[in-house]
């Protein structure tokens, strides 16, 4: 699997019916506190290396990014947008703000939402 597009469709096999857009209130819903639960379990290992010195497991954050990335196809599955195309608009915003690459001036002027020059 190569692509976003591909990615989407493969999880969508495992999202039932709250995937389709004719249910977007019910699977819109799951996929955000998928999305939060999801990324929580990634903050929470973390914080156990970081500060409880539990031994790294790589492949376990793997796994919870892999689940944080299901979610988010869910999302994107419910709202009928291609995760790709999501991809690219974040990739645009990006270069609006950062067009040299990243600077703590660039990142509190916000310029691509209408901050200071």
């Amino acid at each position: 699997m190569n692509t976003f597009s591909e990615y989407q469709r493969a999880a969508a096999r495992t999202g039932g019916t709250d995937l389709l857009p004719e249910n977007a209130d019910k699977g819109l819903n799951c996929a955000a506190m998928g999305l939060a639960g999801e990324a929580g379990e990634v903050c929470d290992l973390v914080k156990k290396w970081q500060h409880h010195r539990a031994p790294r497991d790589a492949m376990k954050l793997k796994k919870e990014a892999g689940d944080v990335l299901w979610y988010l196809a869910h999302l994107c599955n419910v709202m009928g947008w291609d995760l790709g195309d999501i991809a690219d608009l974040n990739v645009e915003k990006l270069r609006a703000r950062y067009p040299a690459g990243f600077t703590t001036e660039d990142s509190v002027a916000r310029r691509d939402e209408g901050g200071a020059p």
